[in-house]
């Protein structure tokens, strides 16, 4: 019944703190008696100014069951949760941020990449009219479940798999299914306000802003939204007029001031694409 006990110790990665500081260690200590008879557990607090200070329920220089607190804990007892490089990729809607998510995974091969689209955290309508549904601006920053996504990128971080919604775009809502999407090396978070969000933002590595001219795509997104997701022309267009572009000039441009580097063109634009690579590949594979 009781298989182990966990001790907890945070460490710092760098000398400035960041939104997804991690549980680095985790120490397996097999439980004594007093802490099967009293339940007592070494949780050390985390401080991000330096090394852990405080270990409730434990005296210094040893815990009840007369075991050393930190000092001499055996390396061969520790297991490394090794923190993944997370990259944000944002532009406007069809600016080919997809096709360097494509080339990323090719460069690192799929078992070491995952993706995490922003689309799939479009908040849950629930069972709100179709018409509904249809009028909400999907371009806007109140669309979308922060909360959830940021949550999601902290669980992958610390090597947890985890849940995420499948939207349907047809319905204009979340559908009941979800798609499970496993811890890697790389993290890809694909989005066109993934740089809005100042917690989501703080967890990237690296941000890439795809810049693609307007007219170009506008004509991307009326043959994508007609072909595979079930809209009319005339309603592309409305929405593009209405939400889309408004939405671009307020909340999508102005976000590439974050950017690490900027992509003309997108997908298009091939020496960018080589150097982009080549430095993910340095930071990435280097060490094989």
């Amino acid at each position: 019944e009781h298989l182990g006990q966990f001790r907890m110790v945070f460490l710092r990665r760098t000398l400035e703190p960041r939104a997804d500081d991690l549980i680095t260690w985790f120490v397996v200590v097999p439980p004594c008696p007093f802490e099967i008879e009293h339940g007592g557990g070494a949780f050390v607090e985390h401080h991000r100014t330096g090394w852990p200070q405080t270990v409730p329920d434990y005296k210094h220089p040893t815990d009840p069951c007369g075991r050393p607190r930190l000092a001499g804990l055996r390396l061969g007892s520790l297991t490394m949760v090794q923190r993944p490089f997370i990259i944000g990729i944002a532009g406007g809607s069809s600016s080919g941020k997809t096709t360097v998510t494509e080339r990323l995974a090719a460069l690192t091969g799929p078992e070491h990449l995952s993706l995490i689209e922003l689309d799939s955290y479009y908040l849950d309508l629930g069972d709100a009219p179709i018409e509904e549904r249809r009028s909400v601006n999907y371009d806007h920053p109140d669309a979308f479940d922060w909360a959830l996504l940021n949550d999601h990128l902290a669980a992958l971080a610390n090597g947890a798999s985890v849940p995420v919604p499948v939207y349907d775009y047809a319905a204009h809502n979340r559908s009941d299914r979800v798609r499970t999407v496993e811890p890697a090396r790389i993290i890809v978070v694909d989005g066109i306000l993934v740089f809005w969000d100042r917690a989501l933002r703080e967890r990237f590595d690296l941000k890439i802003f795809v810049d693609t001219a307007a007219d170009i795509r506008l004509i991307r997104r009326l043959r994508r939204d007609v072909a595979e997701r079930g809209r009319t022309p005339e309603f592309v267009v409305e929405q593009y007029l209405e939400t889309v572009r408004p939405a671009h000039e307020r909340f999508i441009e102005p976000s590439k001031r974050y950017a690490d580097v900027i992509i003309p063109e997108g997908g298009l634009n091939r020496p960018a694409l080589e150097v982009l690579l080549a430095r993910v590949r340095e930071l990435t594979l280097g060490d094989g």
